[in-house]
């Protein structure tokens, strides 16, 4: 297949199979945040970049997740950064933000500006200033529930130290508090276990390293880091991975897998960052406390991306 061709189908397959009344399905790119040398956000850039994703393949983005750097980000940029999402995407619903925060009513805020700008979802972390029990996690799931837009889970005990079991997920589930879950876990094994217990609650691929396992177990969408830099062959993997189409997905997997297995590590902004800007697309720094990568780290990366480039991925 030649790069021509495989950019035409997979943009084909894109726009087929995404559907606007469960618009967190697909394949959303959980956007890198594009920053000046002076770590002042290049909104023209950002909304050039999420024009560029949608138009090679991708079905939508997350603005203000944890690879955009929304922790570092102030009320105003975080507000911004949204706008700028649903005006360059031409489609609200193709928008999915981050509504993270210490506290509930922070987090429902944030849905709220979410509803008022036309988006068709939002990604809740569990409460993260603390370690939340269940009653606590359903409590934080409801009051965001009732802004009215659907609320995709985001399970990350790595990082939050809150584990969404899928015993937890089915009961938010049920309760009316979540439409899908971003798993995170690593763990591919809870992938069954999620569809037995919810059997209607969405499974989404919550790390680039476990698409090809989550997508067999039955995922229907993708919360993607690495299409940040090659969109048109993440998404030609993320069609042949749910269509289990193992004779195009695999070898591409492999091929990817240097790289996809970044996004689930420390440096995964930065990492994600230089592959990027390796390919000509603007990611530019990090904001503090993240940190330059080591000379060894910047290397790997490095190569992996300029193999990736070597072999034609797009």
């Amino acid at each position: 297949m030649t790069a021509t061709t495989a950019t035409t189908t997979t943009a084909s397959a894109s726009s087929t199979t995404w559907n606007a009344d469960r618009p967190w399905r697909g394949i959303m790119v959980a956007t890198a945040l594009p920053l000046r040398e002076d770590l002042s956000i290049d909104y023209d850039a950002y909304a050039e970049h999420v024009r560029w994703l949608i138009g090679n393949g991708c079905d939508g983005v997350v603005p203000n997740g944890s690879l955009g750097e929304y922790q570092t980000l102030t009320d105003d940029e975080r507000a911004r950064v949204v706008r700028t999402a649903v005006e360059a995407a031409g489609d609200g619903a193709r928008v999915m933000p981050g509504v993270a925060a210490y506290g509930s009513a922070e987090s429902r805020r944030l849905a709220e500006q979410a509803a008022e700008q036309g988006c068709g979802s939002v990604l809740l972390l569990p409460p993260n200033a603390y370690r939340a029990d269940a009653q606590a996690v359903r409590a934080h799931y409801a009051d965001v529930a009732r802004t009215g837009l659907p609320v995709v889970g985001y399970n990350n005990p790595i990082d939050t130290k809150v584990d969404l079991t899928p015993a937890l997920l089915a009961q938010l589930h049920g309760e009316g508090s979540i439409v899908a879950v971003k798993e995170f876990s690593g763990d591919v094994r809870r992938a069954y276990e999620i569809v037995e217990r919810a059997p209607e609650l969405d499974l989404l691929i919550g790390a680039d390293d476990v698409l090809l396992e989550l997508s067999l177990a039955g995922a229907v969408g993708w919360i993607a880091g690495y299409p940040n830099a090659f969109p048109v062959t993440c998404a030609e993997l993320y069609h042949a991975a749910t269509a289990r189409c193992l004779d195009t997905a695999l070898p591409l997997y492999k091929s990817l897998h240097p790289l996809l297995r970044w996004d689930s590590r420390a440096e995964f902004v930065q990492a994600i960052k230089l592959s990027m800007d390796l390919v000509g697309r603007r990611g530019g720094p990090t904001r503090p406390p993240r940190m330059p990568l080591s000379a060894a780290t910047e290397t790997s990366i490095r190569a992996a991306t300029e193999k990736a480039v070597a072999d034609g991925m797009r």
